[in-house]
């Protein structure tokens, strides 16, 4: 018997901290919203893998870097490791269609939920995506995973 584990996907910016308006563009600006650790510790306890979704399209922007992204992602970590939870994977696309084309990582395309999909062997059925744009509940329901709009930077995760 195969099982199939289930998922909770996260927008970033907005969602898991907040979204000034114009890209968290450095570790310094990346803010953790008031209750998002202790609702991904959560789901973790309720044996969801949490998985990052995030476009960063500032990349191609020329606004920060990967390394910045990456600066961010391990220091949200570090935070979940203290509460006693993980996030298991970090996807972000980094292309934007104005600066590097059309590419099929950036949401509303669910490639990066398709990737984790087949990565951590994910029933999407059982799955939850909660994003702060429609472009986010797109992308989860074009992979099967049923999406949640919540208002930026709210912690409404209902």
């Amino acid at each position: 018997m195969n099982l199939k584990n289930k998922a909770i996907f996260l927008d970033r910016d907005g969602v898991i901290n907040h979204d000034p308006g114009d890209y968290t563009k450095s570790l310094e600006e990346f803010q953790i919203l008031s209750g998002v650790i202790e609702q991904i510790k959560s789901w973790y306890d309720e044996g969801f893998k949490i998985i990052v979704i995030t476009n960063q399209g500032g990349i191609a922007k020329g606004l920060y870097n990967e390394h910045a992204v990456n600066a961010m992602h391990q220091y949200l970590q570090g935070k979940c490791i203290e509460a006693e939870c993980q996030i298991e994977a970090f996807y972000f696309c980094e292309h934007h269609p104005d600066f590097s084309g059309k590419c099929l990582c950036r949401k509303p395309g669910s490639l990066m939920i398709e990737k984790a999909i087949h990565q951590f062997n994910i029933d999407p059925a059982q799955s939850i995506m909660y994003g702060d744009r429609q472009r986010d509940v797109d992308c989860a329901e074009a992979a099967g995973v049923k999406g949640v709009l919540i208002q930026t930077n709210s912690v409404n995760f209902q």
